[in-house]
């Protein structure tokens, strides 16, 4: 789920970070600009791992301010495709279940990778599951916003978004999210953790709560 990416940049520090020792001021400057960032084609940027080479500082003509090549390693947020990933219900729309890891959002499951039969309930915005029973009925398991949710990441998508124009401009403001994630639970073991709880585990969980109460 967490990579270590191998980047590189130049740092501009400004005099007002010269107290401070240059791999202070660098990691400071690093984390305030990559920090809950999307990088195209590496991930969701979370924390600076560790900086593996400072080069030569500079001082242009007309700027106060030091430049550093720096190289780096990044945690970042990318899972593998095929991974098995946990995360929370979002929220439910025709298009499929929008699911939330707490730090990203953009994690969709599509109509065509739940499990089938599945409907989607306008009363409740809820997508259900129309389990079968083994006399042949069908029982409705709802997907409701806030349950624990395990999924198989199946694709990922990297969007190049253009910067919007100043305020009354023509430049249409883009909403797209720079980073998105295609799950999938149309298997054994995947959905809802509720689902697949066994009665042991629920006989287990009540014996702690009677010992609980018994102290």
């Amino acid at each position: 789920m967490f990579v270590l990416a191998e980047m590189k940049d130049v740092i501009r520090v400004t005099p007002e970070h010269f107290h401070q020792s240059l791999t202070e001021s660098i990691t400071i400057l690093l984390n305030r600009k990559l920090a809950n960032k999307v990088v195209l084609n590496v991930g969701l940027c979370i924390a600076l791992f560790d900086i593996t080479h400072i080069g030569h500082s500079y001082i242009f003509p007309g700027d106060g301010s030091s430049h550093t090549e720096v190289k780096f390693r990044y945690i970042v947020f990318r899972p593998l495709v095929e991974e098995i990933l946990i995360g929370k219900i979002r929220s439910c729309s025709r298009e499929g279940v929008h699911v939330t890891m707490g730090f990203f959002d953009d994690i969709l499951i599509p109509v065509n990778a739940l499990q089938h039969p599945s409907r989607f309930d306008e009363t409740d915005q809820a997508w259900v599951w129309e389990y079968p029973k083994e006399d042949g009925e069908k029982h409705d398991l709802f997907m409701d916003s806030g349950e624990s949710i395990r999924f198989r990441v199946t694709s990922e998508m990297f969007e190049e978004s253009l910067p919007s124009g100043p305020p009354g401009s023509e430049r249409p403001v883009q909403n797209i999210a720079p980073y998105r994630i295609l799950g999938g639970i149309n298997e054994p073991g995947l959905g809802l953790l509720t689902w697949w709880e066994t009665p042991d585990q629920g006989d287990e969980e009540n014996d702690d709560d009677e010992h609980d109460n018994d102290d």
